[in-house]
């Protein structure tokens, strides 16, 4: 069998990923990690608090709320990352230097993987077999990849789509139920042209 273009796609993602990783270092792409991480963190948790000053703004609460998510994200994310860039920065100038530039190379190596198994799993998901170019079919490393997708997918929930919306919209359900509380009963108090009760004398 022989190397296909999409073999060269797949190593030269992975080099260039492992290159890049290695220049960075490996403590400033975990610590990269680490900021976003933190950032979707505290955009899923904190955004319910900015909600309420979005709506005022816009009505809709799909806008608001995703308006709210992306505010938070990115404030955090600036913070986070000015302190992550100063530990960086700190760890390879120092004598680990070197250390950390080839575990960053390994590092890099493995993410520029996974990220070729996200894609072919989506090219697989996407793409009927009939529809397939052969560059793609024939490639040697297609095979691998294909078992490493079947791996990732057993690893995921099986209900990961319908769980996220619910987890969300229940974040959101407290706030337009606690708005709700505050309105003012529907119940009318008695008119004084009522009939007064019958008593048995």
């Amino acid at each position: 069998m022989p190397i296909t273009i999409f073999d060269g796609i797949v190593i030269g993602v992975i080099l260039f990923s492992a290159i890049l990783a290695m220049v960075r270092g490996f403590s400033r792409e975990i610590l990269s990690i680490v900021s976003w991480g933190g950032s979707a963190v505290a955009a899923y948790y904190l955004y319910p608090l900015l909600v309420p000053y979005a709506l005022q703004y816009k009505a809709d609460t799909k806008i608001a709320t995703i308006a709210s998510a992306a505010v938070i994200f990115l404030l955090a994310l600036i913070i986070i990352s000015f302190i992550t860039i100063r530990i960086a920065d700190f760890i390879i100038d120092s004598r680990i230097g070197a250390l950390d530039r080839t575990l960053g190379f390994l590092f890099g190596a493995a993410r520029g993987l996974l990220l070729m198994v996200v894609v072919v799993a989506f090219w697989n998901w996407l793409v009927a077999p009939a529809a397939r170019p052969d560059w793609v079919n024939n490639a040697k490393s297609k095979p691998f990849l294909d078992s490493m997708v079947e791996k990732l997918t057993a690893a995921l929930p099986q209900d990961i789509q319908a769980r996220l919306p619910a987890e969300i919209l229940n974040k959101i359900a407290p706030k337009q139920q606690g708005s709700g509380d505050n309105a003012a009963p529907n119940d009318t108090a008695p008119s004084d042209d009522a009939p007064a009760p019958q008593t048995n004398n």
